[in-house]
């Protein structure tokens, strides 16, 4: 099968190459999916697991890639909640072979089924971005109607996602981005709009919830505005940050078939938009995944048409 590897963590997107991979088979508890579309984000290149397996050795060349959307063709051994020919989406493993590629095998408990009036590019879309938010607003946020959140990034994957989520719970959402970010933050909702290149940030006043996607000097200033009782939610790196009278969190993303259920019907009954930026094909993949070109929204790999 065709797939994408990495094969150097000193060459970056560099070290990207399109080859020829044997077709996975289902382990115990595992499924086969025949991949139709799948997701990816540059910081994986950044990541242990893109490079060293649970053991710490090393598992180079890596199949990258961790959302997907397609069908199930195969069942593991002892493998249950999915059958053959079935539409599905989720998250793979950080520490296994991904999903850019014509097949994955993963573990079954990853996916949810994909309603079949939702296209594979859309379900591809959802894991990361839609599983960062929901968990990073409801499980450790513990958003509540009423509260204010300020939502950085609110013109990418997450952002979005983040801001129409919260906005759905009754929050009252500032989204911040770039200068031309301003009319697509507030198209997905957000209340106010503040423009981090020339807006002051601490003239927004205290917030009651940071979800925070950029780290660094924005996430130092940020936690100066959260009021008492409040959180610091980073989904970028480990912080030592911490609000004066309230807490921070910072988390990895996890699978979770129910979270990926409530997220996609959203999407269905038109409560949620997805944004997703750039399409491209499996073959094409290397020379868009490594161009310069700032990204707007998620990339999503077309593998099977």
């Amino acid at each position: 099968m065709k797939a994408i590897v990495a094969t150097n963590p000193e060459a970056g997107l560099a070290g990207l190459k399109l080859v020829e991979r044997p077709e996975p088979t289902a382990a115990i508890n595992d499924v086969v999916v025949r991949v139709h579309a799948a997701g990816f984000v540059n910081t994986e290149l950044e990541w242990p697991s893109t490079w060293i397996d649970r053991t710490s050795h090393d598992r180079t060349p890596a199949i990258l890639g961790h959302e997907v959307a397609g069908v199930v063709t195969a069942l593991g051994c002892g493998t249950t909640g999915l059958s053959i020919g079935q539409r599905v989406f989720g998250l793979a493993d950080w520490y296994r072979d991904g999903t850019l590629a014509e097949y994955v095998s993963m573990e079954a408990r990853n996916l949810a089924p994909l309603p079949g009036d939702i296209d594979f590019t859309v379900g591809a879309s959802l894991p990361i971005s839609g599983l960062t938010a929901w968990q990073g607003l409801f499980q450790h946020g513990r958003l509540q109607a009423g509260q204010t959140i300020l939502a950085h990034g609110a013109a990418g994957a997450v952002g979005s996602i983040v801001t129409q989520l919260a906005k759905e719970a009754g929050a009252y959402v500032i989204g911040t981005g770039r200068t031309a970010d301003r009319q697509k933050v507030l198209d997905f909702g957000a209340n106010e709009f503040v423009d981090l290149a020339n807006d002051r940030l601490e003239d927004i006043g205290g917030v009651d919830l940071v979800f925070d996607v950029i780290g660094g000097e924005i996430q130092k200033r940020s936690a100066a505005l959260i009021r008492t009782g409040g959180t610091l939610v980073t989904a970028v790196e480990p912080t030592d940050v911490r609000p004066a009278n309230g807490s921070a969190v910072d988390f990895v993303v996890e699978a979770d078939r129910i979270q990926l259920s409530e997220i996609v019907q959203r999407v269905r009954d038109g409560r949620l938009r997805t944004n997703v930026g750039k399409i491209t094909t499996l073959t094409d993949a290397v020379a868009a995944l490594t161009s310069t070109e700032r990204r707007a929204g998620k990339t999503v790999i077309r593998v099977l048409a």
